[in-house]
């Protein structure tokens, strides 16, 4: 028991530096490092067992990022552009997929936990795995840019051709009415 207790001692002691915990002390005359472990499993309880798993991991994915990214677009220092703009491609393709396949997400055991700890791992300044990611993998795929982008041409083309098709026969058709 005082192993817990010297534990509490130094989240204390850490947490003293957060003055918003020390306000929510204050007004629930709660300790604040109850307040942070209960809070703690409580955010853990939801993301295994909860409905809102996928809200919570959403919004933990969403909320630090968007700030670190508005803060790198005012910073003259432009040295953490690539790693904020892969994570956003990271979790962009994370939405992407889960719209598509969420009926079977569904059936993967813990998977808000693995993707949170997936986008943490990614985004966290610790480890930059997004940086990590476009360094070991990305770079080289993109490196092929030319076959990417004449894809995109073709498929540009397609789409026009497509819409013009569309339209002319949309004229006929009108004209036949008349």
């Amino acid at each position: 028991m005082d192993q817990v207790q010297d534990k509490l001692l130094v989240l204390r002691s850490k947490l003293d530096q957060i003055p918003a915990l020390q306000q929510a002390e204050e007004k629930t005359k709660v300790p604040k490092e109850y307040l942070v472990v209960g809070g703690g499993a409580l955010l853990i309880i939801l993301l295994f067992f909860g409905t809102g798993a996928g809200l919570l991991c959403s919004l933990v994915g969403f909320v630090y990022p968007a700030f670190q990214s508005l803060k790198c677009i005012e910073d003259k220092n432009k040295g953490d552009d690539v790693q904020w703009l892969v994570y956003w491609v990271i979790f962009s393709f994370f939405g992407i997929l889960e719209s598509f396949a969420n009926f079977l997400l569904y059936w993967i055991p813990f998977y808000y936990a693995f993707k949170l700890a997936f986008l943490m791992w990614a985004f966290l300044p610790q480890t930059k795995g997004a940086k990590f990611l476009y360094d070991s993998f990305l770079k080289d795929f993109l490196k092929k840019e030319n076959r990417i982008e004449s894809a995109m041409a073709d498929a540009k083309k397609s789409a026009e051709s497509t819409a013009e098709e569309l339209v002319s026969a949309a004229n006929e058709a009108l004209k036949k009415a008349e």
